[in-house]
């Protein structure tokens, strides 16, 4: 049988892939790995297609046993990864044997480690994608230990790659200022680039709670109307302390927008774990 079976799932596992785009009108997120970066290198380890869903692992825990020979690949976040008790390393190629099993520690540094098998991950499909939305609840149901996954045909040429280097630490995420930047102080506007952020325990997949210092004031104190929401939007309530939306965020809010963390940084806000301090630095 080509499939895992699930023995300890950690703080939460999930399936994900490149997520569900087209469907905001309908009020249904893209969602997908919150880290694309680390879930796409670790398909091209094992020779998949980039959307070939992978398991989404929140500090460690993980433990799994393959019932065939699998060619797996574990990417994101500084772990370590044992293969029967016998560490391996992170960013490359693995073999599990059938009846062996992989294990994750907690991460020394990062929240979200991708683990890849070639063929991916077989669960349904909800509108074109196999992401679990801890939001809106489409998708599969996060992972508990019994559960048993069938791994596909969602492979690629062979091999695309034995190694890739794994994630920058970073400290320093990139902004675009606005849409609603003007809703704010110029003190307030100064303060998000130039105060530390502390990243809360208040933080999932949805988005991240950051604590500074001194929180953002105003200077428009009307209602806004609900309006889109993107990816990286950082917006901020009446606390005055940003919210940091990640792959799960509603289409829509009421809150204004600062600023927008840059594409390219995603995948380092994704990796963010409680306790961490970064800083904004706007670009453009």
């Amino acid at each position: 049988m080509r499939a895992l079976t699930v023995l300890q799932t950690g703080p939460l596992c999930t399936v994900q892939d490149r997520g569900r785009p087209g469907h905001a009108s309908i009020g249904v997120g893209r969602s997908g790995a919150a880290d694309l970066l680390s879930h796409d290198a670790a398909n091209r380890l094992v020779g998949n297609n980039s959307d070939a869903a992978t398991l989404e692992v929140t500090f460690g825990g993980l433990k799994l046993r393959a019932e065939f020979d699998a060619l797996v690949s574990v990417t994101g976040a500084h772990s370590i990864c044992r293969i029967d008790g016998i560490q391996h390393g992170l960013h490359s190629t693995l073999l599990l044997r059938a009846g062996h099993d992989l294990e994750l520690a907690t991460p020394t540094w990062g929240l979200r480690n991708y683990l890849a098998v070639r063929g991916g991950i077989d669960v349904p499909a909800v509108l074109g994608s196999r992401a679990t939305d801890t939001m809106s609840g489409l998708g599969p149901e996060a992972l508990s230990p019994g559960t048993v996954l069938v791994v596909g045909n969602d492979s690629a040429e062979w091999p695309a790659a034995d190694f890739v280097p794994p994630p920058p630490i970073r400290t320093t995420l990139h902004v675009t200022l606005g849409p609603r930047e003007n809703w704010f102080t110029e003190r307030a506007r100064s303060l998000l680039l130039s105060q530390p952020w502390t990243v809360t325990q208040d933080s999932d997949r949805v988005g991240i709670r950051l604590d500074g210092a001194e929180p953002l004031t105003r200077a428009i104190d009307g209602e806004l109307a609900s309006e889109g929401m993107v990816l990286g939007a950082l917006q901020v309530p009446p606390s005055g302390q940003p919210v940091l939306f990640l792959a799960d965020h509603p289409v829509t809010g009421g809150y204004p927008v600062i600023a927008v963390v840059t594409a390219a940084d995603g995948a380092a806000a994704a990796q963010l774990t409680p306790g961490s301090r970064i800083r904004f630095r706007a670009v453009g």
